[in-house]
Parts: structure tokens; C-alpha cells; sequence
């Protein structure tokens, strides 16, 4: 068994919570009330959902999953929600006041009095697993619980399970659309203690996935169930060598080894491909080499940035469907033949594939078009700083004026925690540009060896 808990904080956690279960069920045929919708003779393993559902006596499946928030208004909607019935009572937890956007209120006031029952029903949750493989962790960093509450949990993780893969897919700000004054500083807290708690975290922003539904799904004015429908075909395509069969199988820890060169640099972008509507979909042929080539096009990345500008450090490709290793080889050959897909000196192999037999599934009524392949691209790239970068220059912009300072330390933090946060995030920035730069570094020792 290889089981995989699911921790959803915040109020873009729980939502995106909401679509990624939609999702597994319809992968696994199981009905919003949690029962199998059939002997799983359609296609589906009988011992697949097992990574992500476990089986009650009375036949039910029960998902591997906690949604946590402060306030009650979006976990309530989960527990009227259309898979009401398919949750545990005591895996859905929400607390009286919200943390008011205030990174301080979630991780040390508010979220301090929550986190010992979040870690007891966490523990019961592992007890049940036989070969836990890790955790994903669903959360967004401009808002307090998930910021604040969702790096405390982090920490916990650590101490309490230090080996287990913790894989972040977290929502940064982005660029334009901001949703919080005080985002900035949240982000920048909240990323210091991602540093050392998460062991990879999938960078996205709302704005570039906005993009992809505007331009790809031909969605006019998209709402956040439109983004998290996006989301939660990454997330699947991800963990789906967990769960289904193929020739080359994945792990959460392999992800790992391959795709963080050093513990600190393991900020991911991602992409997906195809993401087409069903008005599209008749018109094209979604060849591997296309989808490959697709999953590298920069307005595909799920967050603003543009890979072009820095180089790749490795790529995970994690292909679905009607997908045989010999057109993975050409097709990555063929991408190693572009010039504008550039890759460090120092790491010359750079791919790391995995390949699985199960086609992506589609949610009824949603957006995307069902396709008979798909790819998932997880990839560390050093332009991945300038996310960090951004941030940076506008916690610096209201922090040399201390604006808004006075809700965080009136919460019990310590001033010093801005200045020391801060001085991590410029640290990380230099990591990134160092990575980048060691190229051209390597060419001059050469002399000195005869």
C-alpha cells in the first residue's frame, strides 16, 4: 500500500479540496455518498483508490483527507456540499473567528488553539495507513489560515513525521489581482517557514491560471471553480502512478530526489496539457511530441513567470493514457533539439519521466474536453525567483514604512521576525541566481588542471 494523506487549509484549500475529491471519484467510480459505483470491472484497479480512499466495513470509502479553516462559512459548504456524504464528520474542522488575514492570528494566537486537534486527527488518519508515502498540502499564502496556520502544521509534520515527502501546492500572489493589502507580508513569512518545513512546493498563482481558462477552455469570466478544476488535473496526473497501473511508476519521494538539487531550492512551476475545450478538442491530434511540447510553452505554466528567462535545473514528466515509452524518448529528444528549453551545465540529464495507462478523467459539465493523453509537467526552474522577487520589493515598499505592522505584533510576534523573514526570502533569490550563473563560473578553473 502506498498512502497519501491530503491536508486542505484555508478557505483556497478547502476549495480546491472540493474539486480535487470530485475528481478522484469520478477516476475511481465512486458515488458522492462514497459507495463504489460497481465491482470496478470498468477499467478502474479494484485495489487503486486505496492511496487516496479507505474502506469502512460497511463498504464505504472514505477519503484520506482533513480540511481545516478558522471560520465555518467554506467547510460548511463541504458538509452540504454534493459529497456531503462522502467525508467524515470529525475530518472536517473549522474553528469560530477567522484569522482576519493575519499571518500572526493563524499561526500563533487562533490557529495555536486549533493545532493540537488538527495533529490528533491527523495521527488517526496515519494510524490507518499501513505505508504512508507522504503529504499534500493545499493551501494559499496571501490570507492568514492558510499563511499562518499552514506553516505551523508544517513544522508539526516535521517533528511528528520527519521522513514522509510533504508536497505543497500552494497559491502565491500574483502579479496584478490581489485579494489582501497585507499579502506581501503573509507571503513572506509564510514562504520562511516553507524553506524548511515543505519539501516541494508547486508555485501557482491565480492569474496565470486564469489565463490558461481564458485562452485555452475559452471560459470568458472564470470563477475559482474553474481554476481549482485546472488544479485538480495536476494534482491527479501527480499522484495517478499511485494509484494505477503503468510501465514507470512514480513515487511522492521520488519527486523529490530528482527535482530539488538542494534542500532549500524546491519551488516547482507547473503545467498541463492538453487544457482545450470540447470545442477545440475535434480539431486537433494531441500527439505526445504536441503535449510535450505543449506542457513546455510558457503561457502554459500555472505561474507567472516565464522559464525562458532562467534555465532548467530538471523536469518531471508524468505522462496519461494511450502513451508508449518510445514516443516519451523521441519526443523528449526532439525537445532537446530547441534551443529556447536551456538546462544548467552541471545537471545534463534533466528529465525524469513517469508513464501511466489510466486516461485522464473529466468532471461532467466542466470546462475541459476528455482526451485520450495528457502530461503534467512539474519542473525546477531558476525563474522561479522572480516570484520571490516580487514579493520582495513590495513587503520592502510597506515595511520601510512599518504600515500594518502593529496587527501582526499586537498578535505576539516579535518585529524581528519581518526583518529575519525577509533576509531568508533575499537569500533564497541569491540561491536562485547563483544556480543560474554557476555556467558561466565553470568554464575558467578548467585551466588549472593540466
Amino acid at each position: 500500500m502506498r498512502e497519501v494523506i491530503s491536508i486542505h487549509i484555508g478557505q483556497a484549500g478547502v476549495q480546491l479540496g472540493n474539486s480535487c475529491w470530485e475528481l478522484y471519484c469520478i477516476e475511481h467510480g465512486i458515488q458522492p455518498d462514497g459507495i463504489m459505483a460497481s465491482d470496478g470491472s470498468e477499467g478502474v484497479a479494484r485495489d487503486a483508490f486505496n492511496t487516496f480512499f479507505s474502506e469502512t466495513g460497511a463498504g464505504k470509502h472514505v477519503p484520506r483527507a482533513l480540511f481545516i479553516d478558522l471560520e465555518p462559512t467554506v467547510v460548511d459548504q463541504v458538509r452540504t456540499g454534493d459529497y456531503r456524504r462522502l467525508f467524515h464528520p470529525e475530518q472536517l474542522l473549522s474553528g469560530q473567528e477567522d484569522a482576519a488575514n493575519n499571518f500572526a492570528r493563524g499561526h500563533y494566537t487562533v490557529g495555536r488553539d486549533m493545532v493540537d486537534l488538527c495533529l490528533e486527527r491527523l495521527r488517526k488518519l496515519a494510524e490507518n495507513c499501513t505505508g504512508l508515502q507522504g503529504f499534500l498540502v493545499f493551501h494559499a499564502l496571501g490570507g492568514g489560515t492558510g499563511s499562518g496556520l499552514g506553516s505551523l502544521l508544517l513544522e508539526q509534520l516535521t517533528l511528528d513525521y520527519g521522513k514522509k515527502s510533504k508536497l505543497g501546492f500552494t497559491i502565491y500572489p500574483s502579479p496584478q489581482v490581489s485579494t489582501a493589502v497585507v499579502e506581501p507580508y503573509n507571503s513572506v513569512l509564510s514562504t520562511h517557514a516553507l524553506l524548511d518545513h515543505a519539501d516541494v512546493t508547486a508555485v501557482l498563482d491565480n492569474e496565470a491560471i486564469y489565463d490558461i481558462c481564458r485562452r485555452s477552455l475559452d471560459v470568458e469570466r472564470p470563477t475559482y471553480r474553474n481554476l481549482n478544476r485546472l488544479v485538480a488535473q495536476l494534482v491527479s496526473s501527480l499522484t495517478a502512478s499511485l494509484r494505477f497501473d503503468g510501465p514507470l511508476n512514480v513515487d511522492l519521494s521520488e519527486f523529490q530526489t530528482n527535482l530539488v538539487p538542494y534542500p532549500r531550492v524546491h519551488f516547482m512551476l507547473c503545467s498541463y496539457a492538453p487544457a482545450v475545450s470540447a470545442r477545440r478538442a475535434f480539431h486537433e491530434q494531441f500527439s505526445v511530441p504536441e503535449i510535450t511540447a505543449a506542457a513546455f510553452d510558457p503561457q502554459n505554466m500555472m505561474a507567472t513567470v516565464d522559464p525562458r528567462r532562467g534555465k532548467y535545473v530538471a523536469c518531471c514528466l508524468m505522462y496519461r493514457g494511450d502513451v508508449v515509452p518510445k514516443d516519451v524518448n523521441s519526443a523528449i529528444a526532439g525537445l532537446r533539439s530547441r534551443r529556447s528549453i536551456r538546462f544548467v551545465d552541471w545537471c545534463p540529464t534533466g528529465f525524469k519521466c513517469g508513464i501511466n495507462y489510466q486516461a485522464p478523467a473529466v468532471v461532467e459539465g466542466g470546462d475541459m474536453a476528455g482526451v485520450r493523453r495528457a502530461v503534467c509537467m512539474v519542473s525546477n526552474n531558476t525563474a522561479v525567483g522572480e516570484v520571490f522577487g516580487r514579493i520582495n520589493r513590495k513587503f520592502d515598499l510597506m515595511y520601510a514604512k512599518r504600515a500594518f505592522v502593529h496587527w501582526f505584533v499586537g498578535e505576539g510576534m516579535e518585529e524581528g521576525e519581518f526583518s529575519e523573514a525577509r533576509e531568508d526570502l533575499a537569500a533564497l533569490e541569491k540561491d536562485y541566481e547563483e544556480i543560474a550563473a554557476d555556467d558561466e563560473d565553470d568554464d575558467e578553473p578548467e585551466s588549472d588542471y593540466y
